[in-house]
């Protein structure tokens, strides 16, 4: 015997799964999000500075001393 579930009923299971997670977990889901984000930015900041030119090491730490 074959066991199925339709697309949407499993959706529907997936999400109150989640939503459970996040009620139950909320600072461990939280944390997971910021790092996410973080990520992101990162990634975003990353791609941004290619565009420019780089700039040297001695530059940098001039303008921190």
């Amino acid at each position: 015997m074959e066991l199925s579930i339709s697309d949407e009923k499993l959706k529907e299971i997936m999400k109150e799964a989640l939503i459970e997670i996040i009620k139950e977990k909320r600072k461990v889901f939280y944390e997971i999000l910021l790092e996410a984000i973080e990520g992101v930015g990162l990634a975003n900041a990353i791609r941004e500075g290619r565009k420019n030119k780089f700039v040297g090491e001695d530059r940098i730490l001039k303008m921190l001393g």
